[in-house]
């Protein structure tokens, strides 16, 4: 049996895959809710919210994600991060998902990623659980009732958790599996049932074909003055560094929280929605992120809560420090209609330093953003992928390497273009650890990075005075209003400088040696940018 709104040229027997059980297209809010629960797949929390476990697996799976090696890509994709699969084994991957499908009920949703029209793609998403279909409806945009009927789609996703892929016959790592295929455009995820594979794989998709068009595809949160979309700024940075929390500023116009597009025509959300970590969250520091989690359809993920009140527990961490909550961009009040700004006036690259090293806010030229943007220093935070328990000093490229097929410097490059093409004023924001390393010192205080950027937002900061950084060469400024001088000089944080000067020779040498790989592949100004 179908049932829901859809194409009746497009249907999954269009796609040869037929002998399901029931199937629902397109489901709205209010019957996935429902269904979900029917199925016992979580509970219903305050104000409607949909509270689940996701087993376990709660957060990605990135050495479990392949790309399909066909002549159209082999020359295209960055082979050294992205782990190949052969076409016979994803063809033997899809053929025996699809036999494991049959009978059972799934869920489509159809929609679209980009909200500029001029670079969007149409995705199929296909799940075996009913809340993966609310998830995803909430990430990605939403397309008007009437238009599901001529709906096809670029990509089909095919999300079946209780499938377990075999390596000696599908040529992958383990029973847990995403393989994307360019050629046949379709994407299978199998043996997890972490929701945020879902996205990152629309993600990794839109990362592969904007650049072919001259757009640079973004793993930033962005937001705009409010009236005034020509003041953009974007924050690049991995998961746990403050990008949705930062870019959701009552003062300004939210234009996304995760991945953006930064044309010729201005920069664009990829999403329908907003993906939060919840850990720590609170009404007094975040008022509108927080008041999400007691929305209707809001689904909450991998949260202790009381089996009695809902009253989520937002400190326990005990199931994992990755429990987020997912919700349409409308929840939150002063989010853009249109999810579009104009080209960023401001480019700000956040970092978890670990080492408590860095500065909280730097000011780079842009040979030193290409520099910063290519070594996406940052720290794994606890839970975001399966192992890491504690921060983990990294260098992901581009502030999102599990999610570049194409090798950094395409991307760096287009960004180098687009600064120069429209004058954006880099920083570098630190929202680690002051005053020591992880396990010593503390963590940077939010309020004075919401007013350091503040003072980058609205141009005041640029007219403070500021210093050389011995150990790194970017300025930092001496003093602002609000912070505290010494926050701005983190030598002085330490209790001992000498072991400060120590550990900034330790990580100095770890940028220096991680950027050895770039070397043979940019320009003179950046390879004298680089440190070390």
């Amino acid at each position: 049996m179908t049932s829901g709104r859809v194409n009746p040229n497009f249907r999954l027997e269009d796609q040869g895959i037929g002998e399901l059980g029931n199937v629902y297209y397109n489901l709205i809010e209010p019957a996935l809710v429902e269904t979900a629960l029917a199925r016992g797949e979580g509970t219903l929390g305050k104000g409607g919210s949909f509270l689940v476990t996701t087993g376990k697996f709660t957060g990605r799976s990135p050495k479990d994600k392949h790309v399909v090696k066909t002549a159209s890509v082999t020359d295209n994709i960055w082979w050294e991060n992205n782990a190949e699969m052969s076409e016979a084994g994803f063809n033997t991957l899809y053929d025996d998902m699809v036999a494991h499908m049959k009978g059972r009920d799934y869920f489509v949703q159809d929609l679209v990623g980009g909200a500029d029209p001029a670079y969007a793609i149409n995705v199929r998403m296909v799940t075996e659980l009913a809340w993966h279909g609310l998830f995803i409806r909430h990430l990605l945009r939403r397309p008007e009732r009437e238009d599901l009927e001529d709906f096809v789609a670029d990509f089909t996703i095919i999300n079946c958790p209780s499938f377990k892929a075999d390596p000696t016959k599908h040529d992958c790592k383990s029973d847990t599996v995403i393989a994307l295929n360019f050629d046949r455009k379709i994407i299978l995820i199998g043996g997890t049932e972490y929701a945020g594979e879902n996205k990152k794989s629309v993600f990794t998709l839109l990362n592969y074909m904007l650049p072919e068009k001259g757009v640079m595809p973004m793993h930033c949160s962005a937001n705009h003055a409010t009236g005034n979309p020509v003041d953009t700024a974007v924050f690049f940075g991995l998961s746990g560094t403050g990008k949705t929390t930062l870019s959701a500023d009552p003062s300004r116009t939210l234009i996304g929280d995760d991945e953006h597009g930064w044309s010729d025509r201005g920069t664009f959300n990829f999403e329908g929605g907003c993906y939060a970590k919840t850990i720590n969250l609170s009404a007094e520091a975040e008022p509108e992120i927080y008041a999400t989690t007691e929305k209707f359809g809001t689904v909450i993920e991998n949260m202790i809560f009381d089996d009695e009140t809902k009253d989520l527990d937002f400190a326990d961490d005990s199931l994992t420090a990755n429990m987020r909550c997912a919700y349409p961009l409308h929840y939150i009040s002063n989010a853009s209609k249109n999810a579009l700004g104009g080209h960023p006036k401001n480019i700000i690259m956040l970092t978890c330093d670990a080492f408590g090293v860095l500065p909280p806010i730097a000011r780079l030229t842009p040979a030193q953003a290409m520099y910063h943007f290519l070594s996406g220093f940052t720290s794994k935070v606890a839970g975001t992928e399966r192992g890491v328990t504690e921060p983990e000093p990294t260098f992901s490229t581009c502030f999102g390497a599990p999610f570049m097929p194409r090798r950094p410097e395409v991307y760096g490059n287009l960004l180098r273009e687009k600064i120069a093409q429209h004058g954006a004023t880099c920083w570098l924001v630190n929202t680690g650890w002051t005053g020591g390393a992880y396990g010593t010192g503390s963590r940077m205080p939010i309020r004075a990075t919401r007013a350091l950027l503040t003072a980058a937002l609205d141009g005041s900061l640029s007219k403070a005075k500021f210093r050389k950084d011995p150990n790194f060469g970017f300025e930092v400024p001496v003093a602002v209003d609000g912070v505290a001088d010494i926050l701005l000089d983190p030598r002085r944080t330490w209790d001992d400088a000498d072991s400060y000067d120590r550990q900034a020779t330790k990580l100095v040498e770890m940028f220096a040696s991680n950027f050895e790989q770039y070397l043979p592949h940019i320009d003179d100004d950046v390879r004298a940018a680089a440190i070390g």
